[in-house]
């Protein structure tokens, strides 16, 4: 069973340079484990504070939950947000060539 997941969220302006050394980091641990069958994509927005997160998961493994990385991400994250996270499951209409 594959699915997708997109959340959305706004940093604390002064906070979102610090979000992006966090998220920076969880991508360099994914290139090491290599996880198959997940695709995982962060965009920081225009505004420079709103980040969306978009992944696919083949199967019912999260790879983001064993990473040290990730969790570090997650340790303050309310903290840095002015808006808390939204994780919203989604369906894929259409895709060409896409990471997530």
């Amino acid at each position: 069973m594959s699915r997708d997941l997109i959340i959305r969220y706004r940093t604390l302006p002064e906070q979102a340079d610090e979000n992006t050394r966090l998220v920076k980091a969880v991508f360099a641990s994914l290139a090491e484990i290599n996880p198959k069958g997940f695709a995982y994509a962060t965009y920081r927005l225009a505004d420079d504070v709103t980040f969306v997160h978009v992944a696919h998961f083949d199967g019912a493994e999260n790879p983001l939950a064993t990473l040290p990385a990730f969790a570090d991400f997650q340790r303050d994250l309310s903290q840095r947000c002015a808006e808390s996270p939204t994780p919203t499951e989604a369906t894929v209409v259409g895709s060409y060539d896409s990471a997530a």
